[in-house]
């Protein structure tokens, strides 16, 4: 679709960027908090660059006031961050560790006297660790109840200071990092387990939302999902059945749940035929059901290209060929079973490299057009408002000779990206705001400190955190001046 002229970005547009409590806040057992399932896992020989880990981070702990005015300084008009749950209750239930409350209060406070909208991330993958090792976290329902317990006691403090809460933060993500591919915590791979899981914490999501509903009546809450729109290889038929898929298996299988509180038919028939389908109790369903979110967060940072499968095809590139021998084959004879249950994807679509598309140094495409394409999709199936939750690109920053870091390679990035957004406001998308991956540099889950997405230069490496200076970016004067003229100088 074609513009002569561009809408404005909406008054009152939610300019602002992002952060996880583990990968910036450090004081890991500060005040009393617990351990979370990401400070035992980052001690594991082999599972982290250099062994690096989230003990000091960029101890936003401690600094949390430089870097509030940092964020006033740039002009932010919000910032997303989440909440360590073991800080909270550090034995993930029972009694609650009033100075880590205090440390949040402290933080929205600070956000508030400078005219900044906290939104607050109730789960950003650190669930605490004695909840793991007592029932094995979100494998069991008792991860619900105690879950509606921490988001309650948050809730009822919170309540008349922050309007946005994010349930969720990138469920697709890791459970599958987690229970899959064992890059994550708990370090598991066993798919069956993994769909499990994540229906546990759909469960999880909708009981936090009705609690929610009860105690703060005026605010809005919805999931962050990490959204890439599927493409297909070219318009051969069957490579487009695979988009479909792909689609569905990577995107709907969680957003259906969200917004129409039930899974899609294709992929649980799918599951089931597998034998990796999530047990569902009678009320499971009404309880998703009973609830939709306010709005959709979504976090993009790429998509994925697919195409026909190797079961219906005999070629990785020309797909107009079908190989006749595999018509009348079980696919999933193919295979021994336990092999086809670890790769449910493997009969529906094959991934491949977009051709079209450039990489970051980490190999992550970079694709502008996609986020349009994301949230025209989104918008026409769900029809819920969005607030960008993340978007960014993870660079080597070197400082310059003079101090500086002249990152115009994430301008760069960043410009296209809004402006991608622009022409989707312009269609007709309601997006309310976008957060930036992230205000300072941080801890890069598996990746440590070189890979950099902040505004903010955090003067550490992987080796030593040395003094944690806070330099300004670039970046942080060209977002300040989009911030200023609502979008209108990118």
């Amino acid at each position: 679709m074609y513009h002569d002229k561009l809408d404005s970005f909406p008054p009152g547009f939610l300019w602002g960027a992002a952060s996880a409590a583990y990968q910036i806040e450090g004081g890991w057992n500060t005040d009393g908090k617990g351990a979370s399932i990401w400070d035992e896992f980052t001690k594991i020989p082999g599972k982290t660059y250099q062994g690096t880990n989230g003990d000091v981070a960029v101890d936003h702990y401690h600094r949390y006031q430089e870097d509030v005015r940092l964020m006033a300084e740039m002009g932010l008009k919000t910032y997303r961050f989440s909440v360590a749950w073991s800080r909270i209750f550090p034995d993930g239930s029972g009694k609650v560790n009033e100075k880590g409350l205090q440390f949040y209060e402290d933080l929205i406070d600070a956000l508030l006297a400078n005219q900044i909208e906290p939104v607050l991330t109730l789960y950003h993958w650190d669930i605490p660790k004695s909840l793991q090792d007592s029932y094995q976290g979100w494998e069991s329902r008792q991860a619900i109840e105690d879950f509606s317990q921490y988001c309650q006691v948050l809730f009822h403090r919170f309540k008349d200071k922050v309007t946005y809460w994010v349930t969720f933060n990138e469920q697709n993500v890791f459970t599958a990092m987690g229970y899959r591919w064992q890059s994550h915590p708990p370090n598991v791979a066993d798919v069956k387990r993994m769909f499990q899981a994540n229906h546990v914490i759909n469960l999880a999501n909708a009981t936090a939302i009705k609690e929610f509903r009860s105690i703060v009546p005026n605010g809005k809450i919805g999931p962050s999902f990490g959204y890439g729109p599927i493409y297909s290889y070219d318009c051969q038929p069957n490579n487009v059945l695979a988009a479909l898929n792909g689609e569905e298996f990577q995107n709907h299988w969680w957003l259906d749940v969200y917004v129409h509180g039930k899974y899609p038919k294709v992929t649980f028939r799918h599951l089931e035929r597998l034998g990796i389908a999530p047990t569902i109790e009678p009320s499971d369903m009404e309880l998703l059901q009973s609830v939709k979110p306010d709005f959709l967060g979504v976090n993009y940072y790429h998509g994925g290209t697919v195409r026909v499968n190797d079961f219906n095809t005999s070629s990785t590139t020309n797909v107009s060929t079908i190989d006749k021998s595999f018509e009348a084959t079980d696919p999933y004879l193919m295979q021994p079973k336990d092999e086809q249950a670890q790769n449910p994807e493997k009969t529906m679509f094959t991934s491949v490299a977009n051709p079209y598309l450039e990489k970051t140094k980490w190999g992550w495409e970079i694709d502008p057009v996609g986020l349009r394409i994301a949230l025209r999709r989104l918008q026409n199936r769900y029809d819920l408002p969005m607030l960008i939750t993340e978007n960014g690109l993870g660079a080597l920053d070197e400082k310059t000779n003079q101090g500086t870091i002249e990152d115009d390679y994430r301008i760069n990035y960043l410009q296209s990206h809004i402006h991608e957004i622009q022409q989707a406001i312009t269609d007709g998308v309601d997006v309310i705001g976008y957060c930036a991956w992230s205000f300072t540099d941080l801890l890069s889950w598996l990746n440590g400190y070189k890979k950099r997405y902040g505004f903010v230069y955090i003067d550490r490496d992987d080796q030593s955190e040395k003094q944690l200076a806070r330099i300004p970016k670039k970046s942080f004067y060209w977002y300040k001046k989009v911030i200023e003229s609502n979008g209108k100088i990118l």
